[in-house]
């Protein structure tokens, strides 16, 4: 079994990584250059990504329509992550892989603490944070627990999981995600061109030029330089960073 994932700030890949703890398996990120090569060998798969806005990420998206012969014949268990709520989260990769002809095995929704730093809405001090982390890590055993005794989980896989993603966010904000963004929002005040966003982005959106940091259009949202800035000179949604979140940082 392989584990294949999308983690901005560390959330999902702590997910896929538990999940296969109990069942066997390696996880690789899907900016892993040999991902590809490993999703053609095995039949069963672990798809883990973050839910924006009730929605696919689009990096998630390209990954999957990227590599579309591959999916044929696979077994996918789905991993969506989210910081409240997603309605169809596992259920908005199901539909595209079922088209390009795999068996959706079973769908798992993992709260975890809110990475974007930028809104004050749903955030937590640390000890939440640590106890939000200790309640998904004991899902996710039980959700393997029951894949391996043929009663997986199917959780955001029906129709009214269809529906409450539909109208809880998706329609409102499909914009969102539907396209990459011209993202970051760079302080260049505060920026020291010390190259951190560069380097972490997964999108290659951000480049170093003249000892300031400068964004491109290929914005996925991930909030992974928001949380790395030293200076916190970085912000996507909202105009300050009110908290950097980096998973490691609540790790036991």
């Amino acid at each position: 079994m392989t584990g294949i994932y999308f983690s901005g700030t560390g959330n999902t890949k702590f997910c896929v990584e538990r999940f296969l703890e109990q069942l066997g398996g390696k996880a690789l990120s899907i900016e892993n250059a040999g991902v590809a090569k490993t999703l053609a060998e095995d039949t069963d798969i672990v798809l883990g990504y973050p839910v924006y806005y009730s929605n696919l990420p689009k990096i998630m998206r390209d990954f999957i329509t990227r590599n579309a012969a591959l999916w044929h014949g696979k077994n996918v268990f789905i991993i969506a992550t989210m910081g409240a709520f997603s309605g169809d989260g596992a259920g908005c990769s199901a539909r595209l892989l079922k088209k390009l002809g795999a068996n959706i095995t079973g769908g798992l929704h993992v709260k975890m603490p809110d990475c974007i730093g930028d809104v004050a809405l749903l955030k937590k001090p640390p000890e939440k944070n640590r106890e939000i982390i200790s309640l998904a890590a004991r899902k996710i055993e039980l959700a393997a627990e029951k894949l391996q005794n043929g009663k997986p989980p199917r959780e955001g896989l029906n129709f009214f999981y269809h529906v409450a993603g539909l109208f809880g966010q998706r329609l409102w904000f499909n914009g969102k995600t539907k396209s990459y963004t011209k993202n970051p929002k760079i302080n260049t005040e505060k920026c020291v061109g010390c190259g951190t966003c560069e380097r972490v982005c997964p999108m290659k959106n951000i480049k170093t030029e003249n000892g300031k940091a400068v964004s491109g259009d290929k914005c996925t949202m991930c909030y992974r330089c928001v949380s790395e800035c030293p200076k916190k000179a970085l912000t996507i949604i909202g105009k300050e960073v009110l908290v950097q979140y980096r998973f490691v940082d609540y790790s036991e």
